[in-house]
């Protein structure tokens, strides 16, 4: 007798973003059955809402990738309600954090520093953290920092491109620095992740360089064919605004369990 494996699925929030269109597309689960619904057909705010659509389907993961960094209630209480769901029927847990859960220093971040967010979004992620560690204990939680791609602009890139264009007046700052990673790289660790439930908590995937943000929107105007020594640049003692200046993420432990971002000029050519 031939037994044959049940396809697995897995269940997307945030899939309509930059992230959630590389994740949908990612190699990764082209053996997945991936339902991906709309915010509108799963709202995360509404906890009722989520344990029904998520406990109805019975996924094997989750991949939580919805936030929105003006509303609380989607990127704090959204995120506990996924938590609670995805325990409740036994499904890996993918949940995506920020580099900005801490509040910037000279030395790079690792997964068990203290949280130390310094922006009312930082604090809404890290609360997040808390929240859903607490209701799905065997969650794997990525951090990661600035994303961009190729195949369609991310917002970063569309910044730039805007702001050369005229369009848009906005200075970069050459004292705050990040470690800038393709959309299509972090994809692929939800992907994988999302079949190895051994890996739990906090786990930085991240670009191997600290880029400030003049360096690294000189970079994406060159790639954008667009000339970078008009770009207007700054720095946060002179714009007088109160966040993190170096948010550097130590990617050694993803690195060796053979997660990598590719370096911006790799990834961007």
């Amino acid at each position: 007798m031939v037994l044959h494996r049940r396809q697995r699925s897995v269940i997307v929030t945030g899939a309509s973003g930059l992230l959630g269109r590389h994740v949908q597309h990612d190699p990764g689960l082209a053996a997945w059955n991936l339902m991906a619904p709309s915010s509108h057909a799963l709202d995360v705010r509404h906890r009722d809402q989520v344990m029904h659509a998520i406990q109805g389907h019975k996924p094997d993961a989750v991949i939580h990738l919805a936030y929105n960094s003006a509303d609380r209630r989607t990127t704090f209480e959204g995120s506990r309600n996924v938590a609670e769901a995805a325990a409740a029927c036994g499904a890996r847990l993918v949940h995506l954090s920020t580099d900005v859960v801490f509040g910037g220093r000279e030395t790079s971040y690792v997964e068990s520093d203290a949280l130390s967010p310094a922006t009312e979004y930082g604090q809404m992620k890290a609360d997040a953290e808390t929240a859903v560690m607490a209701a799905c204990p065997g969650a794997v939680m990525i951090r990661t920092s600035l994303m961009y791609a190729t195949d369609f602009l991310a917002p970063t890139q569309i910044a730039v491109q805007r702001a050369l264009r005229g369009e848009m007046p906005i200075s970069f700052f050459t004292d705050e620095f990040r470690c800038p990673a393709h959309a299509a790289d972090i994809a692929a660790a939800c992907a994988a992740l999302a079949g190895m439930p051994e890996i739990t908590g906090p786990l930085h995937v991240a670009g191997p360089e600290a880029l400030s943000r003049a360096d690294f929107a000189a970079v994406i105007a060159r790639r954008l064919g667009l000339d970078p020594v008009s770009l207007s640049t700054t720095t946060l003692r002179e714009s007088g605004l109160d966040r993190p200046g170096r948010v550097v993420l130590d990617s050694s432990l993803a690195t060796s369990l053979g997660f990598r971002c590719r370096s911006v000029a790799d990834a961007l050519g």
